[in-house]
C-alpha cells in the first residue's frame, strides 16, 4: 500500500475535511491505519511537504535560475539562503558551481536584477549568469514509485480563465501554502479562520487551478529516500530554430520533471534546461542518451548536484521580502 499511497498522494491529496478518510477509501484500507502510514512516511523524511504548489509568475513573482561562480561556496551559500525568495539552492559539479532559484515580490523596489547583484556583492562573487525561463515545457515532479509510468506521456494543455484575486483569496494561499499537521481534519484551522465550509475552499482551490495560479496541491518527497539516489540538470546546446520543438520532445519523458527554455550568453550556449530523475546515475545518463538520439543533439552537459543547502516552498506575501529589502539600506 506504500508506494500506491505515494503515487496518489503526490499526484494529488485530497483538500477536503477528512482526507486520510477519503485516501482510505481509495487503497481499500481505513483512516487511522493511512494516518498511521503518512505520519511514518514524515517521520522517515520520505514525504517532504504536502501543501499546495502555486505558480510563481501567475502571482506576480519575478523569478530566475541564477549560477554563481565563487571560491568560498559556503559563505555564498550562506547568504543566499537568508533571501525568502530563494527555494532551492545546490553546489554542482561545473565551474559555477552554486545554482539557485530566486522570487522577488510583486511589490520589490529592488527588483530582480539588483537583488542578485547584492546578493553576488555580499558573496564576494564577480561572475554569474541570470537565466530566467523564456518558455517553461513542465513542472512535474512525480517519482515514478511503482515503475508502471511509460517511458514516454502525452501532456494536457489547458487553456487559463482568467481570476482576479480578492483579499480572501490571498488568506487563503497563506494558508494551502503550509504543510498540512498529519492530523484527522488539517484543514479546519483554514476554515475556521476564512470562516468559509469545505465546498466553498475546493471551489475557490479549483477557480486557481484553473487561471493556473495553482498547480495542485500534492506531496513532495525526498527524492533519495524515496529511492531516487540520482537526479541531473542536463542542459543541451540546441538551435534556436529547432529549440520549441526539442523542448517539446525532452519534456514527454517521463523521467523528466522540469523543462525550460532560458537565455544564452558568451560563456554559455546552453538554452535547453531539463530535469531528469532516476535510481541510479547509469539510469538517469540512459535515458539522456535515448534523448539525445531521438532529438539529434550531441552537444549537452550533465550539472549533477553534490550539496543540498536549501529546498523548501517560498512563502508568498509574507513579510519577510520586505524586511530583506530593508536590511540593505539601499531604498
Amino acid at each position: 500500500m506504500e508506494k500506491e499511497f505515494l503515487t496518489l498522494i503526490q499526484k494529488e491529496f485530497p483538500v477536503a475535511k477528512r482526507p486520510f478518510a477519503e485516501l482510505a477509501k481509495r487503497l481499500g484500507s481505513d483512516e487511522d491505519k493511512v494516518l498511521d502510514l503518512y505520519k511514518r512516511l514524515k517521520d522517515e523524511k520520505i514525504i517532504r511537504q504536502t501543501s499546495a504548489i502555486f505558480d510563481t509568475k501567475s502571482l506576480g513573482y519575478r523569478s530566475s535560475l541564477v549560477a554563481f561562480k565563487t571560491d568560498d561556496i559556503e559563505k555564498a551559500a550562506s547568504i543566499i539562503n537568508l533571501h525568502p525568495g530563494v527555494s532551492h539552492n545546490y553546489e554542482r559539479d561545473n565551474p559555477y558551481n552554486l545554482w539557485f532559484t530566486i522570487a522577488v515580490a510583486p511589490d520589490s523596489k529592488l527588483g530582480l536584477e539588483k537583488t542578485v547583484e547584492i546578493l553576488a556583492k555580499e558573496a564576494g562573487v564577480e561572475e554569474y549568469i541570470i537565466l530566467p525561463t523564456k518558455k517553461m515545457f513542465k513542472i512535474s515532479v512525480q517519482l515514478d514509485l511503482k515503475g508502471e509510468r511509460a517511458k514516454k506521456e502525452k501532456r494536457e494543455k489547458r487553456k487559463r480563465e482568467p481570476m482576479e484575486l480578492e483579499p480572501i483569496h490571498y488568506e487563503m494561499i497563506k494558508g494551502l501554502q503550509k504543510d498540512i499537521a498529519p492530523i484527522k481534519e488539517p484543514f479546519a484551522d483554514l476554515v475556521d479562520h476564512l470562516q468559509i465550509d469545505y465546498k466553498t475552499l475546493q471551489n475557490e482551490i479549483e477557480r486557481m487551478k484553473r487561471a493556473g495560479l495553482m498547480r495542485r496541491f500534492a506531496s513532495i518527497l525526498y527524492h533519495r529516500k524515496a529511492g531516487f539516489t540520482a537526479n541531473a540538470m542536463v542542459v543541451w546546446r540546441v538551435p534556436e530554430e529547432r529549440a520549441e520543438e526539442i523542448g517539446e520532445t525532452v519534456a514527454a519523458y517521463s523521467a523528466v520533471s522540469h523543462c525550460y527554455l532560458r537565455p544564452v550568453y558568451p560563456n554559455w550556449p546552453y538554452p535547453l534546461f531539463s530535469m531528469v530523475h532516476g535510481k541510479s546515475k547509469d539510469e538517469v545518463e540512459r535515458v539522456v542518451r535515448e534523448m539525445a538520439d531521438e532529438i539529434g543533439v550531441d552537444e549537452y552537459r550533465y550539472l549533477y548536484s553534490t550539496r543540498e543547502f536549501k529546498k523548501v516552498r517560498i512563502k508568498y506575501f509574507c513579510e519577510e521580502f520586505a524586511e530583506w529589502e530593508k536590511s540593505y539600506n539601499t531604498i
